[in-house]
């Protein structure tokens, strides 16, 4: 099964003051390496998002079929300077599984197969 997970995020002012160049070799030294880290069991697209809200500046949508991956993959975040210098803030995280419900009906509503045993023959 495959999980798809978005959680919503804020730079603070603190990383926008920094030129791009600095932040480029932030990305490089301290958060880039935990999403390859991780690349083999989680995969993650970045989203921009400060022109179209105002309740966050960006937003990552994961998928992964580990959620004992994506789970260090993000306490890995947690540790990381990013956090522990008030960079980024979390806003949101949902989960989801997309189309769920089929393999609920396929899983746990189809009949059953037969257990009685074949009829004999003569």
């Amino acid at each position: 099964m495959t999980y798809t997970v978005i959680v919503t995020y804020t730079f603070h002012p603190d990383w926008l003051r920094k030129t791009w160049e600095e932040r480029a070799a932030y990305e490089r030294q301290h958060i880039r390496p935990v999403f390859e880290r991780f690349a083999g069991e989680v995969s993650v697209r970045f989203f921009d998002a400060e022109a179209f809200s105002a309740r966050c500046s960006d937003f990552m949508i994961f998928e992964t079929a580990d959620l004992k991956s994506y789970y260090f993959l993000i306490e890995s975040l947690r540790e990381s300077p990013v956090f522990r210098d008030g960079l980024v803030t979390f806003q949101d995280v949902l989960i989801g599984i997309e189309d769920g419900f089929r393999t609920y009906e396929r899983e746990m509503l189809a009949p059953p197969p037969s257990s009685s045993p074949a009829p004999a023959t003569a």
